[in-house]
């Protein structure tokens, strides 16, 4: 509907006042004040306010977590790592790191789980405020999340098991784990692919969601196993009180202080064969020192069996046969 402009510079004001009454009467009805301040005033500020009761409440749980997070980073570690604590100083051990990683994926994940629900309740309620039916697009949402669910069922299985790995801890960067089809270093642990690389320098990508066993050679502590052959001629007490002297020197080395974390023990003969016996000695070490370890142990032993006239068990040589 129009309205002449003479029209209106012939009345008095109040008569334009109650033709432009007229006017909003007929597009909005008799309550047109009211809809008017609706959609001008009364919505505006009430999705302000729920904008605004988004962000502080995942301001809040954000420094939540956070305080968490910072705790679970700030733990004590077990004491086995250290020998020789100082009296009144706290246990540090390699894995301090390492938690403090886990800690703070773990933080990251919250948050972002955090801030995907707020932000959804937060959009769905702004379409509620506007007028809106949310029902139909719940329903939707809903239709579209089964969907997603049956069409990505192995991405979800991937998700899901990285989760859980870091959450129980299963293993972080810089272990050395058995998979099952590979095995070696962890360079990178994902919420669906664990990166590794093998000691020949190969890159492995295993989705999470496939490993089914995790095998950790470098969690909390290890342990060096060495089978020495000898041979049936030897003294086995003599033996075993060398190998326990070169264990213990091994152990009291400055060099080897906070590496080797307890008493090294002979286990005793571990195999006995007509040819040769197998006696066992072994050194509970710091995460991924074994190796090392081992390399050192054995080039002691060498050297000091030598020194000692003690024979390492030799393979029987097979005397020729005279041909016919």
């Amino acid at each position: 509907m129009t309205i002449p402009m003479s029209s209106l510079e012939t009345r008095a004001p109040w008569a334009v006042v109650e033709q432009l009454n007229d006017v909003m009467r007929q597009w909005l009805g008799n309550d047109w004040r009211s809809q008017v301040t609706t959609y001008l005033v009364t919505r505006p500020l009430a999705i302000l306010l729920l904008v605004v009761a988004a962000f502080v409440f995942r301001w809040f749980l954000h420094r939540l977590i956070d305080r968490l997070v910072r705790r679970a980073a700030e733990g004590l570690p077990s004491p086995v790592l250290r020998r020789h604590p100082e009296p009144g100083e706290h246990p540090t051990s390699p894995l301090s790191g390492r938690r403090v990683q886990r800690a703070e994926t773990m933080g990251s994940l919250l948050k972002s789980v955090t801030s995907i629900v707020i932000f959804t309740v937060l959009a769905i309620t702004v379409i509620a405020e506007l007028g809106y039916p949310v029902g139909p697009l719940i329903a939707s949402a809903g239709i579209v999340g089964v969907a997603l669910g049956f069409g990505a069922q192995s991405l979800v299985k991937d998700f899901l098991s990285g989760v859980f790995m870091i959450f129980e801890d299963q293993y972080g960067v810089g272990d050395v784990v058995d998979v099952g089809e590979a095995s070696g270093t962890v360079e990178a642990v994902g919420l669906r692919v664990t990166r590794l690389r093998d000691v020949e320098g190969t890159v492995w990508h295993v989705r999470n969601g496939e490993i089914l066993r995790v095998g950790n050679k470098s969690q909390n502590w290890a342990r060096t196993v060495l089978d020495i052959p000898v041979g049936l001629d030897q003294d086995l007490q003599r033996v075993q009180d060398v190998l326990q002297q070169v264990a213990h020197d091994l152990w009291v080395d400055e060099d080897f202080n906070g590496v080797i974390i307890e008493e090294p023990e002979v286990w005793g003969v571990e195999d006995l064969t007509p040819n040769w016996m197998v006696v066992r000695v072994t050194l509970k070490t710091a995460p991924l020192e074994q190796w090392a370890v081992a390399r050192e142990m054995r080039r002691r032993v060498k050297l000091r069996f030598d020194h000692e006239g003690i024979d390492l068990a030799r393979p029987l040589t097979v005397a020729s046969v005279p041909q016919p």
